[in-house]
C-alpha cells in the first residue's frame, strides 16, 4: 500500500500548495478566476464576473482543502480521491477551453499539476476501491 500513500501524498501536497494563492488572492489566481467569470458571463449573463472570481476562487480552494484532508485520512482516502478528481477535472477543462495550457507564462505548470492530481488520485481511488460504501463490495 506504499503506492497508495505516495499517490495520496503527492495529490494532497499539490492541492494544499495552491491554497495559499487562492486564499490570499494572488494575481495569477485572480486572473484565472476572472477569466472563468468572463467565460460564464458570456453564457449566463446574470452571473457577475466578480462573483465568479471571488466565489469560484474561494469555493474551489475550500473543496481542494477538504479533498486534501480526506486524501490524508486512510478511512476516507476514496472520498478524497473522488473529490480531488472532480475539482481538478474542472481545472483541466478550463485549461483546455478558455484558459489555454499556458497561463501567464507558466509554461503549462498549472495544467501539469492538475493532470498529476487527477492521475495520482485515480490510482489512489483504484487502490482504495474496496472502501467505497456499497460499490466497494462489488470490486
Amino acid at each position: 500500500m506504499i503506492l497508495g500513500w505516495v499517490c495520496r501524498i503527492i495529490a494532497a501536497v499539490i492541492l494544499l500548495q495552491t491554497l495559499f494563492f487562492k486564499f490570499t488572492a494572488a494575481p495569477e489566481s485572480v486572473y484565472i478566476f476572472t477569466k472563468l467569470g468572463e467565460f460564464l458571463h458570456g453564457y449566463l449573463s446574470f452571473v457577475p464576473v466578480a462573483f465568479a472570481e471571488q466565489w469560484g476562487r474561494i469555493g474551489s480552494g475550500m473543496l481542494e482543502l477538504i479533498a486534501a484532508i480526506l486524501l490524508l485520512t486512510p478511512r476516507f482516502a476514496w472520498a478524497g480521491s473522488l473529490l480531488a478528481i472532480a475539482a481538478t477535472t474542472g481545472a483541466i477543462v478550463s485549461h483546455l477551453t478558455f484558459l489555454g495550457i499556458e497561463v501567464q507564462g507558466d509554461k503549462g505548470l498549472l495544467f501539469a499539476l492538475a493532470v498529476t492530481v487527477v492521475v495520482t488520485s485515480a490510482v489512489a481511488l483504484y487502490l482504495h476501491r474496496k472502501q467505497i460504501p456499497v460499490l466497494g463490495e462489488r470490486f
